[in-house]
């Protein structure tokens, strides 16, 4: 009778969390990344309500039977709760299932997924069709992007701030975090100081922001709409401000907003590094600054730094 009760109790939990729960689980679908989170976060859901139910039950099964009468008998299993070997291999072999299969179904996530909006380090061992190539495009300089094709985003991050570079748009730096709808985005995050990490909420990416290092993560956005960017690795005393916001544009809105800024930051971009997937930092660059200026000893000797200097 327990285990009947359990059972239907489940199915009819599992339904209801999966139909009127689950579509608002977080992150989201503002990308397939996200998306693919938020059906593997409802999958764990499933197991997890029958074993909520199972918990629940038992402890009021043992409240009402099991609970000490005043001035009675200690309550006592009895010789069959001590040897139980079909409680005992149930236990054993249900419990081995649940964690093979969702080891499985992990794995199988990460694959089809290429890395579920997790950093893949430089050298990704999955990547969606096109992203290499554009990645290795814009490396040169010379590429632009087109509507249809990935599009490179390099996130760069200091204390307490985070920068993203476009090198498709003549590798233009903002503040502000921008891209295309239905696009397939290459994040290469990387930090000029101490250790940060870049964590879009709604776009189900998050990457370590390591310095010296190309942490390079893929997601594919659906909609428009916003999104939020923090900083999720303890990077000194104002980490919990470091945070701004970005937005998923309509594809003809992106081009215009990434044009028109590239065209604005021509002359500022001009003075810019070349674009590079690291930036080393200078000794004088603490509280904001990238580069020294022209008129400073440089961090190392071994090192160019900064860009020429501006004309007077």
């Amino acid at each position: 009778m327990f285990w009947t009760a359990w059972a239907i109790l489940s199915v009819v939990g599992d339904i209801v969390v999966w139909v009127f729960v689950g579509p608002h689980t977080p992150p989201g679908a503002l990308t397939e990344t996200a998306k693919s989170d938020q059906f593997d976060f409802n999958v764990l859901l499933m197991f997890a309500v029958p074993v909520l139910i199972g918990v629940w039950m038992w402890l009021a099964f043992a409240i009402r039977f099991w609970n000490v009468k005043r001035g009675g008998p200690d309550p006592v299993g009895g010789e069959a709760a001590r040897n139980n070997k079909v409680a005992q291999v149930s236990w054993i072999g249900i419990t081995s299932f649940v964690v093979l299969f969702l080891a499985g179904f992990g794995t199988w996530a990460l694959v089809v997924d290429h890395g579920s909006g997790g950093g893949e380090g430089p050298n990704p061992v999955w990547s969606p069709a096109g992203a290499v190539k554009a990645e290795t495009a814009a490396a040169t300089g010379n590429s632009s992007w087109k509507v249809g094709e990935p599009l490179v985003v390099q996130v760069i991050a200091q204390q307490w701030r985070f920068t993203y570079r476009y090198p498709q748009f003549g590798g233009f730096e903002s503040q502000q975090i921008n891209i295309p709808a239905h696009t397939t985005i290459v994040f290469n995050v990387t930090s000029l100081d101490v250790i940060h990490d870049f964590w879009a909420y709604q776009l189900g990416v998050k990457a370590d922001a390591n310095p010296g290092i190309n942490n390079v993560a893929y997601t594919e956005t659906k909609g428009t709409g916003s999104f939020v960017v923090r900083c999720a690795e303890l990077c000194g005393i104002w980490h919990g401000g470091m945070f701004n916001y970005g937005k998923v544009l309509s594809q003809s809105a992106f081009q215009n907003w990434a044009s028109s800024t590239e065209a604005a930051n021509a002359q500022n971009t001009k003075f810019l590094p070349a674009f590079s997937w690291t930036y080393y930092p200078s000794a004088n660059g603490a509280g904001g600054g990238y580069y020294p200026a022209g008129n400073l000893t440089p961090y190392s000797p071994s090192e160019t730094y900064g860009s020429a200097t501006p004309a007077s």
